[in-house]
C-alpha cells in the first residue's frame, strides 16, 4: 500500500528508463536471495526449537538424577563439599567457544573439553567411592547437557533477530522498493509514448503546411499563366520537401 503512487523524482528519459529496468532487476535478484535466507533461516530456526524442547526435558531428568546422586554420597560419606573445594585448583572442564556459518550469520556454538586429571582421585577411598564417582559423572553429563543448552539459547536469540530483520528487508523490497521503481518505469514510459507523438504530430503538422504551401503555389503559377513543368510535379509529388529545403523550420 505504501507503494501504490509513489515514484522516483527523475527527468523522464531512454537512459533514465534503462536504470530504472537494471535497478528493477537487481531489486528482484535481492528480493529471491533475501527469500531464500529467510527460508533457510526459519528452517535452522525451528530445528533449534526443537533441541532446545529436547534439551531443557533431558536437563531436567539429568539434575534430578544427579541431586537424587548426591543425596547419596551425602548418606554415605557426609559432607565432602569442603574437601571437593580445597582439593579443587585447576578446572577439568572446559568450554571451547566456536562458530558456524548458516547463510551468512555467524552462530556461536560451545562444547565441553575435558582437560587435565582427575583431581579428585582419593575423595572417597574410606567409604562411598562408587557413589561420588557415580555422583560425579552424573553431574558431568549435566555440565554437558548445559553447554549444549546454552549453545542452542544463543542461536536461537541471534536467529530469532536476524530472521526479523531479513523479513523486514524482504518486506520492504516486495512492497515499497519494486511497486515504487514500476511505477517509476511507467512513469518514464507515458512520458516518452508522450513525447513521441508530440513529435509525430509536430511532423505532421509541418508536412501539411508545407503542402498548403505547394498548392498556393501551383495555383499562383497557374494563374500567371506558368506551365509547371511533369518532372516538377514528378518531384513535388515524390518529396514535398525537395523544393523548400532551404526554408526555415515551423515553429509552434
Amino acid at each position: 500500500m505504501s507503494g501504490t503512487n509513489a515514484k522516483f523524482n527523475i527527468f523522464p528519459t531512454r537512459m533514465a528508463l534503462t536504470t530504472m529496468k537494471n535497478r528493477y532487476k537487481g531489486a528482484v535478484t535481492g528480493h529471491s536471495l533475501l527469500k531464500r535466507k529467510s527460508e533457510a533461516l526459519t528452517r535452522r530456526f525451528r530445528d533449534i526449537v526443537s533441541k532446545i524442547d529436547q534439551a531443557k526435558r533431558k536437563m531436567g531428568k539429568i539434575l534430578q538424577i544427579a541431586s537424587f546422586s548426591y543425596a547419596e554420597v551425602k548418606y554415605s560419606t557426609g559432607d565432602i563439599g569442603f574437601q571437593i573445594r580445597e582439593s579443587a585448583k585447576l578446572a577439568q572442564l572446559k568450554v571451547k567457544a566456536r562458530q558456524e556459518n548458516v547463510s551468512g550469520v555467524m552462530l556461536p556454538a560451545f562444547d565441553m573439553i575435558v582437560d587435565g586429571q582427575n583431581a579428585f582421585e582419593l575423595t572417597g577411598l574410606g567409604r562411598g567411592g562408587q557413589q561420588i564417582q557415580k555422583c560425579k559423572d552424573t553431574y558431568q553429563k549435566a555440565i554437558q547437557v548445559l553447554i549444549e543448552l546454552a549453545s542452542l539459547q544463543t542461536a536461537f536469540v541471534i536467529l530469532d533477530e536476524v530472521i526479523k530483520v531479513t523479513n523486514r528487508r524482504v518486506n520492504a523490497i516486495e512492497h515499497v522498493i519494486m511497486p515504487k521503481i514500476d511505477n517509476t518505469i511507467k512513469f518514464i514510459t507515458s512520458e516518452l509514448d508522450e513525447g513521441d507523438r508530440e513529435e509525430f504530430f509536430r511532423l505532421k503538422k509541418v508536412q501539411g503546411k508545407k503542402k498548403e504551401r505547394i498548392a498556393v503555389e501551383e495555383q499562383k503559377r497557374l494563374a500567371l499563366g506558368v506551365p509547371v513543368a511533369a518532372t516538377g510535379d514528378a518531384t513535388a509529388g515524390n518529396n514535398l520537401f525537395a523544393e523548400f529545403e532551404q526554408d526555415p523550420d515551423v515553429m509552434f
